[in-house]
């Protein structure tokens, strides 16, 4: 079988966008219209599209990244996934020249490695391991393995307490008796300080996202982002930010609660209506977002997300030196 290889270019976004929306596992990270939120400068796009036979197959958004030395062909760092997104049936056969092809290719344009960060599997419409088990059989192997806290939406809205733990039953009680609210919210600023002194005074971090940045998400993305947050009368005590990633998966991206108030159990109240909302919207799983940073576990966020019954799949990354 002969594929083609074209580079992603701007006369190709409608049809990069529309087959995002026919893939079994695209998601709004790999669409054109996230990825150009970013400042032009800031990545070099390097993204892929593959044919057969005349018709697309498969895409792969990516970046030129220059690192020690090496230049690598990444999974598109501006998006928290990459890798092939592909159609809902894939043939074995196809998994392994696409990835056949890409190793030739990014040897031909002078790549010295590839770095691959798939979505997980529960972002699929069906479920299939070909791509990944034609990268293992090429020569990739696992540069991380991260762990993902998902809960599947199986279950009804009068249910969701019993999936609770006792402790995060209990507080989503309290926060009831104590009068805490949640409810959709535009006040992103208000918000976001809460988060940037969460992340400063526990990770001595930063949001990945400034406020610009996530404001100008929030209009690209009116109906795909959301703010949900707790409140204890007009005081706003806790939010999450939840991305719309397709339509069987909503990721909890931004998590974060003000200290000075956390008797009232935003948090946990936070949840079980995001919960709620998310079963009556049909989605198929939460995505609560990684525990373990480089493969090493935070013992005390994995305690807290299963708490509201959240279980681990991987969210991997492979890598493969590519022989020039």
């Amino acid at each position: 079988m002969s594929l083609e290889i074209v580079q992603y270019s701007d006369k190709l976004k409608d049809v990069w966008e529309e087959f995002v929306t026919t893939t079994n596992n695209g998601t709004i990270f790999h669409e054109r219209k996230f990825l150009s939120y970013h400042p032009p400068d800031r990545f070099k796009d390097f993204s892929l599209l593959f044919y057969k036979e005349g018709k697309i197959i498969a895409l792969f958004p990516a970046v030129d990244v220059s690192l020690q030395n090496q230049r690598i062909l990444f999974s598109h760092r501006g998006a928290s996934y990459g890798g092939f997104v592909c159609l809902d049936v894939l043939s074995i056969k196809d998994a392994f020249s696409m990835v056949q092809a890409l190793i030739e290719y990014a040897g031909k344009s002078g790549f010295n490695a590839i770095d691959i960060t798939p979505p997980p599997q529960v972002y699929s419409r069906r479920p299939c391991n070909y791509i990944d088990f034609a990268l293992i059989q090429n020569g990739f192997t696992y540069r991380k393995r991260e762990i993902s806290s998902v809960i599947p939406l199986d279950f009804t809205r009068e249910n969701i307490l019993t999936t609770f733990n006792e402790g995060s039953r209990r507080a989503v009680r309290r926060a009831w008796k104590l009068g805490t609210v949640v409810r959709e919210s535009d006040d992103y600023p208000a918000f976001y300080k809460i988060l940037e002194k969460n992340l400063r005074l526990r990770h001595n971090v930063t949001p990945t996202h400034s406020l610009e940045e996530l404001l100008k998400l929030k209009k690209m993305y009116p109906d795909r982002i959301k703010l949900f947050a707790a409140f204890h009368g007009e005081i706003m005590v806790a939010g999450v930010v939840m991305f719309i990633c397709n339509a069987r998966v909503v990721l909890a991206f931004y998590i974060s609660h003000n200290d000075d108030f956390q008797q009232y159990r935003g948090v946990n109240l936070l949840f079980h209506d995001i919960i709620d909302w998310g079963i009556s919207e049909k989605f198929g799983f939460l995505d609560y977002g990684i525990f373990t940073v480089n493969e090493d576990p935070n013992w005390g966020l994995a305690r807290f997300k299963e708490s509201f019954g959240a279980q681990g799949v991987f969210r991997d990354s492979l890598r493969l030196i590519v022989k020039s």
